[in-house]
């Protein structure tokens, strides 16, 4: 699929879907009759390009939610950082939220810059086998608005998937926006031709927000987007005193466990509501190390261990096939 052209519409379907030229936001774009011609599905180079830069990263996972303030960049620094406590493990985050850059601050690196050799954006290193990146790095000021349209945004993440220099990596984890529009579709038409190994969806039992994530799930099934599992975070608070549980946020339709059975995808647990999490990502530090005996911990973990034996599987499953 060729890029979104840099005059469309801001909901563009990119010129290689097979709504080019047809869907409502079309409407009105001086590109709509050569798009509703088909001549404008050539395939864009940079496929290729990502997928000869990919061809050192084994595992990549995508972190998804339909809905905002779930946690979802939370869970994908601390998937991070739980894969990085194995030295023998070399794990890349890249944050592909480029209006809520929350990495950088997350992760303790807040303020840094990116430098740039012959062979591409050299990334932040937290750890020497954990290194990120992030538009957080490339704005002049902490406060700086990033208020761009769809095709500057995929046009950065075409740039982060392929002049990056993730060097060999065993995990690259992609903290994606909020919804299903430009970026979520810009990452998995890029990752298209690399053998995703699939996508984690964060939600909390609410069925406000469970009603965002069937969309999401839904989005997954229509781009063949492998589904990893699903997490459901904020799922009852547990005091760190006396470790009593409260449901903060009641599951009024059953919560995520029940619409994974409803939907037939894996559930991979419940993250309790503790705010030592929040405390330990506003001072940018790991909370699995800084409160290793928490009932939050022991969940990450196990979570963390579910996914990567997931990967482990669909490798197995990709060289059976090759």
């Amino acid at each position: 699929m060729a890029d979104v052209p840099s005059n469309a519409p801001s909901h563009c379907p990119g010129t290689g879907s097979d709504n080019a030229g047809k869907a409502s936001a079309c409407q009105g774009c001086p590109n709509q009759a050569f798009c509703a011609s088909g001549a404008s599905k050539a395939t864009d180079p940079a496929i290729q390009e990502i997928k000869d830069k990919m061809a050192s990263v084994k595992h990549k996972i995508l972190v998804l939610s339909g809905k905002g303030g779930v946690g979802k960049s939370t869970f994908s620094a601390h998937l991070a950082h739980g894969i990085a406590s194995d030295d023998s493990k070399q794990v890349a985050l890249l944050d592909a939220d480029m209006c809520g850059p929350s990495i950088p601050k997350i992760m303790g690196v807040e303020g840094e810059q990116v430098h740039q050799s012959g062979s591409g954006w050299s990334p932040v290193y937290v750890e020497e086998n954990l290194g990120i990146m992030s538009i957080g790095f490339l704005l002049s000021s902490l406060d700086d608005a990033v208020i761009w349209r769809g095709p500057k945004k995929n046009g950065l993440i075409k740039q982060f998937l392929r002049d990056v220099d993730w060097g060999e990596v065993d995990y690259l984890i992609v903290d994606t926006p909020p919804g299903t529009s430009d970026e979520h579709l810009s990452i998995v038409q890029y990752l298209s031709a690399t053998q995703v190994d699939g996508a984690v969806i964060i939600t909390t039992p609410q069925e406000v927000s469970l009603q965002d994530v069937r969309k999401e799930i839904n989005f997954c099934r229509k781009v063949n987007l492998p589904i990893i599992g699903v997490v459901e975070n904020m799922s009852g608070f547990v005091c760190p005193k006396c470790q009593h549980e409260s449901q903060i946020f009641p599951p009024t339709t059953g919560g995520a466990m029940k619409m994974c059975k409803d939907l037939s995808i894996p559930f991979l647990g419940k993250v309790p509501l503790d705010p030592r999490i929040g405390k330990s990502c506003d001072e940018g530090k790991s909370f699995l190390t800084e409160i290793p005996g928490s009932s939050a911990t022991v969940v990450y973990k196990d979570i963390i261990h579910r996914i990567q034996e997931h990967c482990a599987t669909h490798q197995s499953d990709v060289e059976a096939t090759a």
